[in-house]
């Protein structure tokens, strides 16, 4: 039995997200365990880093499998993306120590969101980010980035199904960038409670608009309330860019 670290991409448009939700689900996870169970003739389970939202996208996704079978780490490499669908792909495999886990062993994620900034909409880019069409205040939205950084119990910015024991989450940096019509948010954290980073986005649209300002949003996360959030973005503008171990 060896352990094979995937870093995987993925188009997350057409799934329900990364976690395998049942038998015939619509997972990301799902998909990619059909295909190594029929490889090696038995079922398989893969662990993932992140478990990304339904409609979210991967630009690297890290998971880890231990198989037991006599194919070459090239041949698992070749057999995956042959058989995945074309909106799924792993970039590369390796075979790892044993001991090696995707989601226990990670110690920081980046993920970034995708604004489309103009009047017009962006017919190729519809699908891969949203679109704002009033101008966007970006000097208002960078002040309000800083009062999210650092460590705070983000109760206010999960979705209430969300099961983890502790909110309490870190946020090392956060930041934006302006190129061509589109704004970059990129946030980089210990971890993320579902649906946190769509309700910070959602958030930082608002203050950006002036129907929030900044300077409350540090309250906003005391108050533990998540009616106060407000807006929550669309999951085709987030992607999942990179993670850490």
């Amino acid at each position: 039995m060896k352990n094979y670290k995937l870093v995987i991409q993925y188009d997350g448009g057409r799934y329900k997200g990364w976690q395998r939700l049942g038998t015939g689900d619509q997972s990301i996870q799902g998909k990619i365990e059909n295909v190594l169970s029929e490889m090696v003739g038995k079922k398989v389970e893969i662990i993932g880093s992140s478990r990304t939202d339904a409609g979210v996208h991967a630009l690297e996704q890290i998971a880890n499998v231990k198989l037991d079978t006599t194919f070459t780490v090239h041949e698992i490499h070749a057999y995956l993306n042959r058989y995945l669908p074309n909106d799924i792909s792993v970039k590369d495999i390796e075979e790892v120590h044993e001991r090696f886990h995707a989601r226990y062993n990670t110690k920081e994620k980046t993920y970034v969101y995708k604004l489309w900034n103009k009047s017009y909409p962006h017919p190729f880019m519809r699908k891969y980010s949203m679109h704002v069409e009033e101008k966007l205040d970006v000097s208002k939205m960078k002040k309000a980035c800083k009062f999210f950084e650092g460590t705070h119990d983000f109760t206010a910015y999960c979705n209430a199904k969300s099961k983890k024991k502790s909110m309490v989450r870190d946020i090392y940096s956060m930041s934006i960038e302006e190129q061509a019509g589109f704004i970059e948010i990129r946030v980089r954290g210990n971890g993320f409670l579902y649906n946190m980073v769509r309700k910070i986005v959602g958030t930082l649209i608002e203050v950006g608009l002036g129907k929030i300002d900044a300077e409350k949003i540090p309250s906003i996360i005391e108050s533990k309330e998540r009616i106060q959030t407000g807006l929550m973005a669309e999951p085709g503008g987030l992607y999942l860019e990179k993670i850490e171990f």
